[in-house]
């Protein structure tokens, strides 16, 4: 079995399962699952909703899958309800089983699927762990199992392939809103309070006979969106420093209907501990609980939907906020090890390859070899920096190395963001001294002059003049908002 792991309640609640293929077994997970949520079957009758949440949750867990996703297929599927109201299992017109609607399975136990609910929840998860993982479905960008976005063509491929689920209606070109997944997704936003991105697929990208009972064909296997995405809301653990993306409550208890103190949006909080599910089982909630603190000292829980990462070292008015969150929230920069930033840390060049080949959205494979005594193919970023020199962002030194540990300084960044985003040539001098000084600044000048011109940069200031400090190191903050300013002009400077 792969992927497996579970939240910190559950290994709390139960003894630690080695995470290897031959040490797990199918019903250790659903043995764990229904300890850590306190669930034993009852005959012909549906758990409350705190239950459920739970299941779903702690399954999906185990199983690497974003919890949101799971909750809204089951809620897409049967509203939650592996019973009826006559207490008979729900069972649809075409064999679909249960709470997840398990149809023509042959590796499940058809009445199992009947009569266990925490397996039938185990086979739907599975199920869509196994569409995340198909060769024959598009990617999407990195393929990030914690970005709910790129289970895109998972979420189809659970329902099916079919015509009625493609993304664009073929005819009319518009966005097919009655497709499955986008049913889904709907339901992420409605019930889990998370409005996912909506990717802009095209009408060449899928290929279909609306008359025929024929699989879509997918004309774009590989795509590549520079959007913010949005990471699951299920893994924040203790110590985790989160920001607040709009007002919301801070409750005393875990439920809605607790006293409560109105946070304000972007408030850093502390995460206390593990999440909890709502107290009161009868709320159908698709989020979870976190215990949180403020920074006067108090505490309660919000609502996980309601939560973002903050990097711990970042201060909140800090000058480059909202250009490294634009970098994360994209995917192009991440913290470093301990939940912080790196502020302040100087950058190497296999570093900014990597930023420049997610911010791009470069495709790694079938690129020519590079020959670099330092990349060998062995090494981890081989493909990134073959990318990346294909592209013709970057080049090597002129004793054949590349130079990947070498730190990276404000004139390369010139030239690197010049050759990516091609700036118009400057229509006049730029104002640095200390480049004008510097006889050796021909390989660079331009480029300075022409992100200058562009609003990428406005020099260091200091005596003597204003700087540019071509020499200097660049560092991950300020990296980070010439990158941002480059990619959007509304960050530029006017």
């Amino acid at each position: 079995m792969r992927h497996l792991k579970f939240s910190l309640a559950a290994m709390a609640a139960t003894l630690v399962i080695m995470l290897l293929p031959n040490h797990v077994t199918y019903a250790d997970v659903e043995e764990q699952v229904a300890t850590t949520c306190d669930f034993q079957s009852e005959s012909n009758g549906n758990p409350g909703y705190s239950t459920i949440n739970c299941l779903l949750t702690e399954m999906a867990l185990a199983y690497d899958v974003p919890p949101e996703i799971v909750k809204a297929i089951a809620e897409e599927e049967t509203g939650w309800k592996h019973y009826d109201e006559t207490g008979e299992v729900i069972i649809s017109d075409d064999n679909g089983i249960g709470i997840m609607q398990i149809t023509n399975q042959s590796a499940y136990d058809e009445q199992q699927l009947q009569d266990d609910i925490v397996y039938n929840i185990r086979a739907g998860v599975e199920i869509l762990d196994q569409m995340f993982d198909r060769t024959d479905l598009p990617v999407i960008n990195s393929k990030d199992r914690d970005v709910l976005e790129h289970w895109y063509f998972a979420m189809m491929a659970y329902n099916g392939t079919k015509p009625v689920n493609s993304p664009i209606v073929q005819s009319t070109g518009k966005r097919n809103v009655g497709a499955y997944q986008e049913k889904v997704i709907q339901n992420i936003a409605d019930l889990g309070f998370i409005q996912l991105e909506q990717l802009p697929f095209k009408v060449s990208d899928f290929s279909y006979d609306s008359n025929s009972d024929a699989n879509i064909v997918f004309n774009t296997m590989d795509y590549h969106f520079v959007l913010p995405f949005t990471k699951t809301k299920h893994e924040f653990v203790n110590g985790d420093k989160v920001s607040v993306t709009t007002a919301v409550r801070l409750r005393e208890r875990p439920t809605t209907t607790s006293n409560s103190h109105t946070l304000t949006k972007g408030e850093i909080l502390t995460i206390t501990g593990p999440f909890v599910y709502d107290e009161n089982p009868s709320n159908k909630n698709q989020f979870v609980w976190y215990p949180v603190k403020r920074s006067d000292g108090t505490k309660g829980y919000v609502a996980s939907s309601y939560l973002k990462t903050w990097f711990k070292d970042l201060p909140k008015n800090h000058y480059a906020v909202d250009h490294i969150y634009y970098l994360h929230d994209r995917g192009i920069i991440n913290g470093v090890p301990g939940g912080n930033f790196g502020l302040s840390s100087k950058l190497n060049r296999w570093q900014v390859v990597l930023m420049v080949v997610r911010a791009n959205n470069l495709s790694l494979e079938n690129r020519p070899d590079i020959h670099f005594s330092d990349v060998p193919k062995r090494h981890k970023y081989y493909k990134e920096i073959a990318a990346a020199v294909d592209e013709g962002y970057f080049e090597g030194a002129a004793d054949g190395k590349f130079n990947p540990d070498a730190t990276f300084t404000r004139r390369e960044m010139a030239v690197v963001l010049q050759r990516i985003y091609d700036f118009p040539q400057a229509s006049s001098s730029h104002p640095f001294d200390d480049v004008r000084a510097d006889a050796g600044s021909g390989w660079y000048e331009d480029a300075v002059a022409n992100l200058y011109e562009a609003g990428i940069t406005n020099g260091t200031g200091g005596a003597g003049g204003l700087k540019f400090e071509p020499l200097k190191t660049v560092s991950r903050d300020q990296f980070a908002v010439f990158m941002t300013r480059a990619m959007d002009e509304s960050y530029r400077l006017k």
